[in-house]
């Protein structure tokens, strides 16, 4: 049933950065739409088609929420009930969405009402010396300006964090990190931990609203799962 004045989510994907396109994500899609809610998965430039800069990235997904919100009333959409998910690396360029300083933009500070970032990288410091390298042209300003943990001062967004119990240890101990710095800056933040689940199967449950990551998205929105 399609209604005016939905409230939308912009998901972030991943694939490291050099890998993964909207079409992908489509199947996050039905349960938010089932809900009454507006999925939006936006294209950008990956890290190789960009020479190895992820500024390019991060500056096309904020123009992208920028833009959902500004037009949400052309597609049925509620612009003050506008948030925000990613997943991987793509959880790693929601950190520097959340971070964004919306007033330069001419946009609310608390465009987004809340953000979900699963399994994302926070500081890049220690991406920087992992073999992400060979293809990620790091800079001392990309490492500073594109590690969201260093600008919380910034940060107007209530966030819940996820990870699974199955993931590679850096992966949770980013997440833990940057759930541990936002708590300690006195923002609101929740920490989900999956059990069982790898980096792969914490996206999947996206898909469903009773899933890991679905219900908090789905209590994050307000919307009903029925």
């Amino acid at each position: 049933s399609k209604r005016t004045n939905a409230p939308i989510n912009v998901f972030i994907h991943g694939g490291a950065w050099r890998g993964g396109h909207s079409s992908d994500s489509a199947y996050l899609a039905e349960p938010f739409v089932k809900a009454g809610a507006h999925f939006v998965v936006p294209d950008f430039i990956n890290v190789v088609e960009a020479g190895g800069d992820l500024f390019p990235m991060v500056d096309q997904v904020r123009r992208a929420v920028g833009w959902v919100y500004r037009n949400a009333a052309s597609f049925g959409g509620d612009p003050n009930a506008l948030y925000l998910s990613g997943h991987s690396s793509g959880g790693h360029l929601g950190g520097c969405i959340v971070i964004t300083d919306w007033a330069r933009e001419g946009l609310p500070l608390d465009i987004l009402k809340g953000a979900l970032l699963g399994s994302g990288m926070y500081d890049l410091k220690p991406v920087r010396m992992s073999r992400r390298s060979a293809y990620v042209k790091f800079t001392d300003a990309m490492e500073q300006e594109l590690s969201a943990q260093r600008h919380l001062d910034r940060l107007h967004t209530p966030l819940i964090l996820t990870h699974g119990t199955l993931e590679t240890p850096e992966f949770q101990r980013q997440t833990r990190d940057f759930y541990a710095a936002v708590k300690a800056a006195g923002k609101p933040i929740e920490l989900r931990v999956g059990q069982g689940y790898n980096h792969y199967e914490t996206q999947e449950t996206l898909a469903n609203p009773y899933g890991f990551m679905g219900r908090a998205a789905f209590e994050q929105m307000k919307l009903n799962t029925a």
